[in-house]
């Protein structure tokens, strides 16, 4: 069992600056796929959200959350550039394969940060400026500095920090928040360990050789699947809970329970999994993939059940 080494500073990078880096690279910096799913849920949320915006605001509101998403990704990677330098996974990121300098990319992440909170509370409204620093603040210091080396429930708390994105679409539109929100926010939450710790199965080399506490490095694989099963469990009463509090239509809830229904059984299907080779890791991956499109298709049926009952 591997025990992380706590660092309070980014260690220095194991490659040395080869060249200047190319906009790909800091594009890259802003993690761009976590990015995307980020953008969408809070989208998804600001079309949910009573009254309306006008859509130059509601522009400026998704660049902001995508700017800030992109921000917290960029310091989370200038401070793990140690431990990704380790992991086949992210070893050619930019900053551990040296194609841009730490000092500029720490820059960069602080004008990016600073700029969409700043520009969403003068545009819109504090409230959204203020949920919008927070969910930076608790990926940046609360998962990454803290958490992620330290204990392996980084990922259970660290998983708010997704989730605080559609606080802050929905406080866009109405200044404030309300019991919808904060559900779509309990279904991210609950989400993000299944997600994630399948990915963690099958990537379990890769947080051992790095020292980062992974479920699956600290407790077993078979401890990891037990969780998988039981975060699954909580995920989807929470999921169909807008529809029966009446928050939603129908549309929102019979989606939620088709999706909720797969969802468990891939899930009992891992949790009865009993390989420990990566390679036939089937299920683990196949969880993982369809992690992605539930959390898409629940929050897609949100915007229709919306749009069809508003």
């Amino acid at each position: 069992m591997n025990q992380p080494n706590a660092s309070p500073v980014a260690a220095p990078l194991t490659a040395p600056i080869t060249a200047f880096a190319e906009w790909r690279d800091y594009f890259a910096l802003l993690k761009p796929r976590v990015m995307t799913l980020v953008v969408f849920t809070a989208a998804c949320a600001m079309i949910a959200a009573p009254g309306s915006i006008h859509p130059v605001l509601g522009f400026t509101a998704i660049l902001c959350i995508a700017v800030a998403a992109g921000a917290a990704g960029a310091l989370n990677q200038w401070y793990e550039a140690d431990i990704d330098a380790l992991m086949k996974r992210t070893a050619n990121r930019p900053l551990p394969a040296g194609r841009i300098n730490p000092g500029e990319a720490l820059n960069f992440a602080i004008a990016l940060a600073v700029g969409s909170v700043a520009i969403i509370g003068v545009a819109l409204n504090w409230a959204a400026a203020f949920w919008l620093a927070v969910s930076i603040l608790f990926y940046v210091i609360v998962y990454t500095v803290w958490l992620k080396r330290r204990t392996p429930q980084n990922i259970v708390i660290g998983g708010a920090a997704g989730a605080f994105p559609v606080i802050v679409g929905w406080a866009a539109v109405t200044g404030d928040t309300a019991l919808l929100p904060w559900l779509l926010f309990a279904i991210i939450f609950l989400w993000t360990p299944p997600h994630f710790w399948a990915l963690a199965l099958f990537m379990e080399a890769d947080y051992s050789k790095a020292g980062v506490p992974m479920l699956p490095v600290t407790h077993g694989m078979a401890n990891t699947r037990r969780q998988i099963l039981a975060y699954s469990v909580l995920l989807v009463p929470v999921s169909i809970a807008p529809a029966v509090l009446g928050l939603t239509g129908w549309i929102y809830g019979g989606s939620a329970i088709a999706l909720g229904l797969v969802f468990l059984a891939m899930a009992l299907r891992v949790s009865r999994s009993q390989t420990q080779r990566a390679a036939d890791m089937i299920a683990e991956k196949q969880l993982f993939k369809f992690s992605l499109v539930y959390l898409a298709a629940l929050f897609g049926a949100l915007v229709v059940d919306r749009l069809v009952f508003a």
